[in-house]
């Protein structure tokens, strides 16, 4: 399985369309969840008056274990096709979908955006969509989901298309390199086999768009960055700092920096899927014991690495931002939370530098009062407690954020450059 190329995917879109049993149903068409799992909620589903495929079942029993913190076996949200091994990233529906997938919590290679038939783009679909393209997403497969709801109405389907079409355009997404497919992951048209429901309909499944995409290029060559997401203490090691490989590599013996706390130490051991290993790269998710480092010397949200090149610490930092939603308006002096990698602190924008046209980046007005919902803008922002952050051009994973306030994302952004403290 592993000699195959990785890749992330997201599946994105609104709430309602469908994304869990699409999900689903590519784990169960790949054979990624066992049969016993799947008769399971057979039963379960059947004996709620809810018979039919249960795709949906099986993926919010996941979300409903994750909700009462239970730790999801990976294999759930792992599955193989001809070409790639696939991680979904950040089940679908998951609460907080929208600021890890900003943060870099879940970087995603590429993307399935699902547009159900019956009812078309919603906010929410625009806002899954825009944030693709700010994270960098260069290609989308697009789901027309629940045709069976529309009779597979080819009509239904091409009037789908275009209001997908549309959006993509407001956001400078190419439509050229994008596939539509007629589907309905509950009945499994076109998901893993051609439907007979669609003989309008004669390009590919969503299984082969997932395998004619182009392989990700993995950063290894930049230098290491591994956001902390929780430091433990285990009993016979010490302290045991566990996250995720952005860039780079790490072996036994790196010496290594985390930021901002500014404390360095030797790694000794390296650990992954509970086997030692001798080395990690990008998206290796590891828990590492450094010599000499503290249970209280380090945090979630600092970031480790080389000690020769070590994470940078923002004074200031400068960042293009979109604002999604917010109220009002937004002035210099505004201090909302900024959510970049694991970290999250309260940053105040300083200054709100330039307006830009969000559909062509050209600069509309200099030193703007104040933006507002709709708005690009290029801000400077000072962090209100050390934070460790990077140029979005540099290190493109430390360099995206969410802006969150009054429990919604206000904006989403990437960094410009770092003023060092």
């Amino acid at each position: 399985m592993a000699d195959k190329p990785h890749q992330n995917l997201a599946v994105i879109g609104h709430v309602d369309h469908g994304k869990s049993t699409l999900v689903g149903r590519l784990l169960y068409e790949t054979g990624s969840v066992p049969e016993h799992v799947i008769e399971q909620h057979r039963d379960e589903a059947e004996s709620q008056g809810k018979g039919g495929f249960e795709f949906a079942y099986v993926m919010d029993n996941l979300a409903e274990e994750r909700e009462r913190g239970v730790t999801i076996d990976i294999a759930h949200q792992e599955f193989d096709t001809d070409e790639y091994y696939f991680t979904i990233v950040d089940t679908p529906g998951h609460r907080d979908f929208v600021k890890n997938m900003i943060t870099g919590a879940s970087q995603a290679d590429n993307a399935v955006l699902v547009v159900a038939a019956d009812d078309g783009v919603q906010p929410q679909t625009q806002e899954h969509v825009f944030l693709a393209r700010t994270l960098g997403i260069d290609e989308l497969i697009i789901a027309i989901n629940k045709m069976d709801l529309v009779d597979y109405d080819e009509n239904r389907y091409r009037e789908a298309v275009d209001e997908v079409k549309n959006l993509l355009k407001q956001v400078r997404f190419s439509t050229d390199d994008a596939s539509f497919i007629p589907t309905s992951a509950f009945e499994g048209d076109n998901v893993a086999d051609t439907s007979d429901n669609t003989p309008w309909y004669d390009d590919e499944t969503i299984l082969e768009a997932l395998n004619s995409l182009p392989e990700p290029q993995p950063p290894t060559d930049a230098p290491l960055r591994l956001p902390i997401q929780d430091v433990y203490t285990i009993s016979g090691i010490g302290t045991v700092p566990v996250g995720r490989l952005e860039t780079g590599t790490m072996s036994p013996g790196d010496d290594v920096s985390f930021q901002p706390s500014d404390i360095s130490g030797e790694v000794k051991t390296i650990e992954m899927h509970h086997e030692e290993v001798d080395n990690a790269g990008p998206g290796d998710n590891v828990g590492f014991n450094v010599r000499g480092v503290g249970k209280d010397d380090i945090r979630r949200g600092d970031v480790c690495g080389p000690a020769e090149d070590p994470p940078k610490v923002a004074e200031t930092f400068q960042a293009q931002i979109v604002v999604m939603q917010h109220p009002s308006v937004i002035t210099a002096g505004y201090t909302p939370v900024f959510h970049a990698h694991t970290a999250q602190v309260a940053c105040t924008i300083e200054s709100i530098d330039q307006k830009i046209d969000p559909a062509s980046g050209e600069v509309d007005e200099e030193n703007p009062d104040f933006v507002q919902s709709g708005d690009a803008a290029v801000v400077t922002v000072r962090p209100q407690k050390p934070l460790s952050i990077e140029p979005s051009s540099e290190i493109p994973e430390l360099g995206s954020f969410a802006v969150r306030d009054m429990g919604q994302t206000i904006a989403a952004g990437k960094v410009l450059n770092v003023d060092q403290k």
